[in-house]
């Protein structure tokens, strides 16, 4: 049995069926996991295959609960690329949700912000990405399967839902592009330079390979960003490790907010 199949069969096990959405939540951000009514949580080494995160701020669980009438799974913490050097490390969690019939995953993180307006503190939504880093997680793979169309792999109709539920909050939701760093170090402000002349908004050490397991097995992908400083060297950025994780649980009640907000009715409800 593949260790996608196994972990599905844990999950069912303990009582938890498809899920209308999964949620990937960054450095700091956590407490999403709080608002889930009537949870059930399962530590990461309990399920076969899932790899287990040693970055601070990453819990290492799996919560399924409800948000208004939607099902929910949490994951709550993730493996990076720089942990270790597979860029396909997350591959067995997001093989899961699919196999449970998942309907749409969203991906959240940490970031940079390379705007002005991107200052700390600010909920971004993702649109699209460039993969910098040169990384593929599907490098090896044998079949069709691996030519993933990547075309509005940040899907518009999830983009909507994000936007309506901003809108209903008042709160603003700047739009832009992230590019994959690899990490574990920051980028030079010279790297940033170069970033914005690509064209990307935000910058980060995560969420690309992601999404592109996401898309590879058939998942409906949204994105969402936590900024948590400026890109180094502009608007005197100077980022850490310790600065993220700060504004991160500092900011996280928006993206809570936003989340909660945007989630609470299944993909196949309409939204009031």
């Amino acid at each position: 049995m593949t260790t996608d199949l196994a972990a599905q069969d844990l999950l069912r096990a303990a009582g938890i069926g498809r899920p209308d959405w999964a949620v990937v939540l960054g450095t700091g951000l956590g407490a999403f996991a709080d608002a889930l009514e009537n949870p059930i949580a399962i530590p990461y080494a309990a399920i076969p295959g899932f790899p287990q995160s040693g970055v601070s701020g990453h819990e290492g669980r799996l919560i399924a609960g409800r948000i208004g009438r939607s099902r929910v799974i949490a994951l709550q913490g993730r493996a990076h690329y720089y942990e270790n050097g597979d860029a396909a490390i997350m591959r067995t969690p997001i093989a899961m949700l699919a196999a449970l019939g998942t309907g749409a995953l969203i991906l959240t993180n940490a970031a940079g912000g390379l705007r002005e307006d991107l200052a700390p503190g600010t909920v971004a939504l993702i649109t699209d990405h460039i993969n910098f880093s040169g990384r593929n997680p599907l490098i090896g793979e044998i079949g069709d399967a691996r030519f993933v169309p990547m075309v509005n792999a940040y899907e518009p109709s999830l983009n909507a839902r994000f936007r309506a539920a901003a809108q209903r909050l008042d709160m603003p939701l700047p739009e832009g592009v992230y590019l994959w760093f690899s990490g574990p170090s920051f980028e030079t402000p010279a790297e940033i330079r170069m970033a914005v002349m690509l064209g990307a908004d935000l910058v980060g050490m995560s969420t690309v390979p992601e999404v592109i397991l996401a898309r590879r097995f058939g998942l409906r992908c949204g994105a969402l960003s936590l900024v948590t400083n400026y890109g180094a060297g502009l608007f005197g950025g100077a980022p850490s490790h310790d600065e993220t994780r700060k504004v991160a649980a500092d900011g996280s009640a928006d993206m809570v907010a936003l989340l909660t907000e945007t989630l609470r009715e299944p993909l196949s409800e309409k939204l009031a």
